[in-house]
């Protein structure tokens, strides 16, 4: 490691209880805490445990008392509506506090949980920070989720309120958001005591008092109300993780915790500065858009931008250049799904052309595995660093990453950096023993977890144990797999179910989709292992081309085929490479290996909730009948 870098590391491991209570001197506290870290009762560790303080004073009255108020805290843009303002921090204090008086008139008291199920409005941040200010939990639902999983969360939070809007605008289409909704309610064991919901313009619909009121009528009455004075160890929400089936896992955060930690991460992982204009293009509802569409950039001081719309048709691949050109971001934060979307439309960077990002300085890349190919490529064209860095719902913020704000460090195309500070990451084989570099395993965190990571699941401490805590002792299990290098640099390789065993050899999807993605017309790919009697499972690719590739589909296969056995061998076995017009995906851009997976493999499986678009599993189900992987019914 770096020496800076590195002196700054060892001292996270070696003192964590010191070094955390000097990033807690950085956030406002009612109370400053004076037990850091109680280690009493393994794995439910707590941190900052008799310190008072609370949410929404850290992101927005803070800065106001030290005379920031009129500071740009929100910018909000939407190429699908051509609605774009901006919000100081005092004008966002005034809203956010009017909604939390509005919350208090409707019952709405310190512990109560409220469901928010909303598009990419400003609406749904103030929902948010008002929950916090006045200290329910809120639990952000995706906009559009189906009825039965909203339905599910609403039984297991026990919500008070749902916070919902008309509608959710999509690229040439309205999601109407009322009756799934309604739907959820009818379909829930708790009942829910009032809805409030935001009438979108153009499209308004009728509701049902007086159980259901508007987000305006409800604001009739309200007034402002101050900040509520919340002990350390309390929740500040709960975030559901995607594509659970029977019961959801409800991922929680402990308030003191995740303010230190998301504040002290702005600056050493993405090096930005109170002031600066960052942009999260994420959604609500992920984990990427709670930490870093809302919570981190505000405790920060900075500008955050909100946008509703995509990387591409909204409206076109330069969708991304104009929001930083027009706002002047120094830091865009994204899955590489959407680069590699702009990439398969745009090969060439031509809308690149057309916009200054003069100040632009880092784009950072989470949410699966960003391939070598398609950091190159964003390289080539933006010429600042692209950063591949990881981490979970579980965690919050990154286990690893390139921690720009510390020291700059080298690139390793195909890992996602070095251990964050704070992170004690590990590699266990499967009989148990610490691997040596470069050896494969399964990726583990020594306990106990930083703060702003999961002290629990939502009223599920038995599950939380059983589930992420006890097949390694003293450890947190990632569920990813891959290697530390002799450098310490992290490969994730794959999630661990998606570790493929070709005839006794362990093999890695994601060793297999680099070579794949190095291809010069394959825009994005996925690998799965499929069933084989022989040698058990057998991996094959799907394979999605760039805009504009005139070659033939059976010569690129072929080509592909090749590219893997010269770079990983014979004992891959992999000889299937299908041409595919689109990859099935969540809507926060994670592909769905393990459904086409149980596809080919013949296996009953239930539609993911979080799919973006389900027609597209019947286009791959053809795919793989034409290409003999599964027999036609």
């Amino acid at each position: 490691m770096s020496e800076k870098f590195s002196k700054i590391y060892d001292h996270s491991i070696k003192n964590p209880e010191n070094f955390w209570q000097e990033a807690s001197n950085d956030i406002f506290w009612f109370k400053k805490p004076t037990k850091i870290l109680n280690k009493s009762n393994p794995p439910f560790y707590k941190w900052f445990e008799d310190g008072i303080t609370n949410t929404c004073y850290n992101a927005l009255d803070f800065h106001i008392d030290q005379g920031k108020g009129k500071r740009t805290a929100l910018i909000y843009d939407s190429p699908i509506t051509g609605s774009k303002y901006k919000l100081t921090y005092e004008e966002l204090r005034s809203k956010v506090s009017k909604f939390a008086g509005a919350l208090k008139n409707q019952g709405v008291n310190k512990g109560d949980r409220i469901i928010i199920y909303m598009p990419m409005i400003p609406e749904a941040v103030i929902a948010m920070l008002a929950c916090a200010r006045i200290g329910a939990i809120h639990s952000v639902v995706f906009g559009g989720f189906a009825s039965n999983e909203l339905a599910s969360r609403i039984d297991d939070s026990k919500a008070k309120v749902l916070v919902t809007a008309s509608c959710g605008f999509e690229p040439g289409r309205t999601v109407e958001y009322k009756p799934l909704v309604d739907e959820a309610v009818k379909l829930a064991n708790h009942k829910i005591d009032k809805m409030i919901l935001f009438q979108r313009t153009a499209h308004e619909v009728k509701l049902n008092a007086p159980k259901e009121i508007s987000w305006d009528e409800v604001l009739l009455k309200a007034k402002e109300v101050d900040c509520v004075e919340m002990n350390s160890n309390e929740f500040a929400y709960i975030l559901y993780t995607s594509g659970t089936t029977g019961t959801p896992k409800g991922i929680v955060r402990d308030i003191g915790g995740h303010i230190v930690a998301l504040k002290w991460t702005m600056k050493n992982i993405y090096n930005i500065d109170e002031g600066d204009i960052w942009w999260s293009a994420s959604d609500i509802g992920w984990i990427v858009g709670h930490s870093y569409i809302v919570y981190a950039p505000l405790f920060k001081g900075c500008t955050t931008v909100l946008f509703e719309g995509k990387p591409v048709g909204t409206p076109d691949a330069g969708a991304f250049w104009k929001i930083i050109s027009d706002y002047k971001v120094k830091s865009l934060f994204t899955a590489p799904t959407a680069f590699r979307a702009i990439k398969k439309e745009d090969p060439k960077g031509e809308f690149f052309s057309k916009y200054d990002l003069s100040k632009f300085e880092s784009l950072f890349l989470a949410g699966e595995r960003a391939d070598p190919d398609t950091i190159k490529w964003a390289e080539n064209l933006l010429k600042v660093p692209v950063i591949d860095h990881w981490w979970q719902t579980e965690t919050s913020w990154a286990i690893s990453s390139n921690c720009t704000g510390i020291e700059m460090m080298e690139t390793k195309y195909g890992s996602a950096c070095k251990a964050v500070p704070g992170y004690d990451v590990k590699v266990i084989k499967q009989d148990h023993s610490l691997a040596k570099p470069n050896e494969m395993g399964d990726i583990v965190v020594k306990l106990p977890l930083p703060p702003g990571t999961f002290p629990t699941l939502w009223n599920a401490d038995k599950r939380y144990k059983d589930n992420y805590m006890s097949n390694y002792e003293g450890y947190y299990q990632t569920y990813d797999a891959g290697h530390i290098d002799e450098d310490g640099y992290i490969w994730i390789m794959s999630r661990t179910d998606d570790i493929i065993n070709v005839a006794g050899h362990r093999l890695s999807t994601g060793a297999i989709e680099e070579v794949l993605s190095e291809h010069q017309s394959v825009a994005e790919c996925a690998v799965l292992g499929i069933a084989d009697k022989l040698k058990g499972q057998l991996p094959i690719g799907l394979i999605v081309l760039k805009a504009g590739v005139d070659k033939d589909n059976a010569t690129i296969s072929k080509e592909c085929i090749q590219m893997v056995r010269d770079k990983i061998g014979p004992v891959a076995a992999f000889k299937v490479a299908i041409v595919i017009k689109r990859l099935p995906k969540t809507r926060s851009g994670k592909i769905l290996r393990g459904t086409i997976r149980k596809m080919a493999d013949n296996v009953d499986f239930k539609m993911p909730p979080t799919i973006d678009d389900p027609l597209i599993l019947d286009e791959i189900k053809d795919d793989l009948i034409k290409n003999n992987i599964l027999k036609s019914a």
